[in-house]
């Protein structure tokens, strides 16, 4: 009311969603179902470096190519970078702002503790950082290659195995799908019910399907750097 005082018009729908706590949600709940398809979708990929550096650098210069020649050589690929740069400001900006306003809410600590919530649930935040500073290291190690001593432009699969040839290479990437699982597990099922998807009846299959989606996705990154590290892929 105040605000439509001061500048003499009323703030627009969009704005007025957005600094709703229901609205915040449901951006969060979007933003993370546009990241976690990317996430399908880019795991489908990684696992093609097990039939070897010929099919997984063609599928590698296939995704700078795909819509030629309507689309110019890696448009494509810019676009779908620009949606998920997007999808995770929007998410990571949601997050923080419904965290803050949950603690506005609460000045003071509960008289009684509230009932201990699932691993995933507690850890959400801290592996939200987690994921945050990963995607930043992992694009300076693969796609830019400033962190990756020996990078060679073109030759994704031979980057690949140049980065789980390392310790430090293997630890980070580990931890870092290991927190994906955790925040998937628990997002997937909250970004379901944001959306009016749960009810009782259909709560514990979307818990399950949430189980499923975070065990093959954390399984499926995973697999590359055992792989590397055992030997199936050199």
């Amino acid at each position: 009311m105040a605000l439509a005082t001061r500048t003499g018009r009323r703030p627009s729908m969009a704005r007025t969603v957005w600094n709703s706590t229901l609205g915040k949600k449901t951006v969060m709940a979007v933003s993370g179902l546009i990241m976690l398809l990317y996430l399908v979708v880019h795991m489908i990929g990684n696992l093609k470096i097990f039939f070897g550096a010929g099919e997984f650098d063609h599928y590698a210069h296939w995704l700078r190519t795909v819509g030629e020649p309507f689309m110019h050589y890696e448009w494509t690929l810019w676009l779908v970078r620009i949606v998920l740069v997007a999808a995770v400001v929007a998410h990571a900006v949601s997050a923080y702002q419904l965290s803050r306003r949950d603690i506005r809410a609460r000045p003071s600590k509960y008289v009684h503790k509230k009932p201990r919530a699932s691993y995933a649930t507690r850890t959400m935040r801290w592996g939200g950082v987690i994921l945050g500073l990963f995607i930043v290291w992992h694009i300076l190690d693969l796609t830019t290659g400033t962190v990756h001593p020996g990078f060679r432009p073109g030759h994704p699969y031979q980057n690949v195995v140049d980065t789980f040839s390392t310790w430090y290479g293997n630890v980070i990437y580990i931890v870092a799908v290991l927190a994906l699982g955790l925040h998937v597990r628990h997002g997937f099922w909250s970004a379901a019910q944001t959306l009016g998807a749960g009810s009782r009846t259909r709560d514990r299959a979307l818990k399950t399907v949430a189980d499923v989606l975070a065990l093959l996705l954390t399984a499926g990154f995973i697999a590359v750097p055992v792989g590397v590290m055992t030997g199936v892929v050199s």
